[in-house]
């Protein structure tokens, strides 16, 4: 869930990290530490200098709330710009709007925690039942990854960990799976990628290694290390009816069945 922390950090590293999870838009962003807020458009207003928090959501969204009250003091629905930069020795962010022309400036003169999160969308799709039944099921239909995929072992034990799926494609390249039941991360690419070496180191390299990500969906920054790993993602959205309703858990009797 956490995707990067900073303690105590400095402008410099306040600003950078700002300018980097916004870019993206693809996680929550929480700082917390002594700032000065201003808000210019339809009205001004100046916050006095105090401890605030400041959350900028993946949809831009920003909102600044006081240590009390469960109301923001301050907040921007829609966010067309968001940058940061050092000014003075200071880190200043700078949330803007075009219409209505709006625009938030938060001057962090002591920042204390800066967090960016990794958080599941809202409705966001996940497997039914546990990786274990999903990995059985695959199993079972290993078309569904790759035609012509063929399942060589289940949990195969390696260096590195366990492999989910271990197998052979139609060209007779072996395959390791990672199988996600819910959105892929960057550290399911990084499981995956020690899998994949450890099997390659075993087999030496006159065999050829490929590594499969299969989950219902993946992060950016997860898609981008895959690539940059050459690494590959199959979407595994749905399952073969007879092999969903194997996923089901039995109903447990009801006391006038006992």
């Amino acid at each position: 869930m956490i995707r990067e922390q900073l303690i105590a950090p400095s402008p410099q590293d306040l600003a950078a990290f700002l300018n980097r999870h916004t870019r993206t838009r693809d996680c929550l962003i929480q700082v917390a530490g002594l700032a000065e807020v201003t808000y210019l458009g339809r009205a001004a207003s100046t916050a006095d200098l105090g401890t605030y928090l400041v959350l900028i959501k993946q949809d831009g969204s920003l909102q600044i709330h006081h240590p009390t009250g469960i109301k923001p003091m301050n907040w921007q629905p829609k966010t067309d710009r968001i940058t940061a930069k050092v000014a003075e020795d200071v880190c200043m962010l700078l949330a803007s709007r075009q219409s209505p022309e709006e625009l938030v400036q938060v001057v962090f003169l002591e920042p204390q925690v800066a967090l960016a999160l990794e958080l599941a969308q809202a409705g966001g799709f996940v497997l039914k039942g546990s990786e274990a039944q999903m990995q059985q099921a695959l199993a079972d239909h290993p078309e569904l990854i790759e035609p012509g995929l063929r399942v060589l072992n289940r949990e195969l034990m390696v260096e590195s960990g366990g492999i989910d799926l271990y197998a052979q494609d139609a060209q007779g390249r072996y395959v390791v799976v990672e199988l996600k039941r819910g959105r892929a991360t960057q550290h399911a690419v990084s499981q995956l990628a020690r899998y994949v070496r450890s099997v390659q180191q075993t087999l030496g390299d006159q065999a050829t290694v490929r590594g499969i990500l299969a989950a219902p969906s993946i992060t950016a920054p997860a898609r981008l290390e895959l690539e940059n790993r050459e690494l590959e993602f199959r979407e595994i959205s749905a399952l073969p009816e007879h092999a969903a309703s194997a996923l089901s858990v039995p109903p447990q009797p009801s006391l006038f069945d006992v």
